[in-house]
């Protein structure tokens, strides 16, 4: 049997090993060397271990763990992989667990990697031998981008657990619901030609404009008629956040780009929003056929929204001492709840340090999380 490693060892050997996800090719990387970390310490505690292949990923993989009789229990979930980092931005190498100011730097400490140490840290010390129902652990792919990994398991429905953990960067503090998110770029194809006679082209920009006018009602209209007073922007919110048209003043502009973020509440699915979206510029394309095209940017997040007054949020909020609150970043949970359970999202650390150079995890967190994490076992899993 391999020596199962303390906190600060797993920490280390987690964070150096790099699972970068990204759109991009050349920056995407595969998750391959977490896992096999992963799967060594859970089948080391005595886990029977899997991998799944995750489909329209670059060949990555999701791993389950599972441990414990029965059926039900928790499921303990968190994602493998990592936002790319800022070159020349970190005062100290990304891969590499520092220790500075009661803090452990290093990517993928709090956003999210350092969650499997800590779950690793909380079974060494419990008697797996009383568990009644099962713990799995999930350690999914590609969150940071398509959330591929997430929804394959899902659909797989390979386990049904009672209860499940998300343990995303939340202080701490049990989440029961957020909102969702969609990216889209519109882009108007005009014909250019000679500004001098605004006849002989067709003016991307002025359809644009059209464009922008009926988006903007649809804006109103989202937040005349979805609301949701737990969030601190109780509506679906939509930015306009890039436009580009033309190439000088003296041409009629032949192409014009927008993309834009929306943010839909719970009970306002993606294929909706996206229809909503359609059809609010469906006159302007029956006046220009062939003009518009509508496509996503890259793939979306569902909103998702637990029950704040379950006997699983009732339980969490006693045992980390917080209410169950909303959050405005997006998650797995949706895809999570898919299985039956009872969601939450709860982990060590701050969103304000995930995405950002220097990420960190402060080290008060390390002993609050392991007891906590021993805690919700135990009632799930033991009791």
């Amino acid at each position: 049997m391999t020596q199962i490693p303390d906190l600060k060892t797993s920490f280390t050997q987690l964070i150096a090993t790099p699972s970068i996800s990204a759109l991009e090719v050349e920056q995407d990387m595969s998750n391959q060397g977490v896992i096999d970390l992963l799967h060594t310490w859970f089948d080391d505690l005595g886990f029977q271990c899997k991998m799944q292949s995750v489909p329209n990923s670059r060949n990555k993989h999701n791993f389950i763990a599972s441990f414990g009789p029965g059926s039900g229990g928790l499921l303990l979930a968190g994602h493998t992989d990592t936002v790319p980092f800022d070159e020349g931005r970190w005062s100290q190498d990304p891969f590499t667990l520092t220790e500075k100011d009661n803090r452990w730097y290093g990517l993928g400490t709090c956003d999210m990697k350092g969650f499997f140490a800590l779950i690793l840290a909380a079974l060494k010390d419990m008697p797996l031998e009383d568990f009644k129902r099962p713990l799995h652990i999930l350690a999914s792919a590609d969150e940071e981008t398509t959330m591929n990994g997430a929804k394959a398991f899902a659909e797989a429905k390979s386990i049904s657990p009672d209860y499940a953990i998300i343990g995303e960067p939340t202080s701490l503090k049990p989440v029961y619901m957020h909102k969702g998110h969609l990216t889209q770029g519109i882009r108007v194809t005009g014909r250019s030609g000679h500004s001098s006679d605004p006849a002989k082209g067709l003016n991307a920009i002025e359809i644009m404009h059209q464009v922008m006018g009926q988006l903007l009602k649809l804006k109103q209209h989202l937040a005349d008629n979805y609301h949701e007073d737990a969030f601190s922007v109780p509506y679906p919110t939509m930015n306009f956040g890039h436009v580009h048209g033309g190439d000088a003043a003296n041409r009629i502009c032949g192409c014009c780009d927008l993309h834009i973020d929306i943010r839909p509440l719970p009970g306002l699915a993606l294929e909706e929003l996206e229809q909503l979206v359609l059809n609010y510029l469906a006159p302007i394309s029956a006046q220009f056929p062939g003009s518009i095209v509508v496509a996503p940017l890259y793939p979306g997040s569902e909103p998702f929204a637990g029950n704040a007054q379950s006997s699983w949020s009732k339980l969490v909020a006693e045992l980390s001492s917080s209410r169950p609150e909303v959050v405005n970043y997006a998650t797995e949970a949706p895809y999570i709840a898919k299985l039956g359970c009872q969601t939450l999202v709860l982990g060590p650390g701050s969103i304000e340090q995930a995405h950002q150079p220097d990420e960190f995890l402060d080290t008060a967190y390390l002993k609050k999380t392991v007891e906590l994490l021993k805690q919700l076992i135990y009632h799930a899993c033991i009791k």
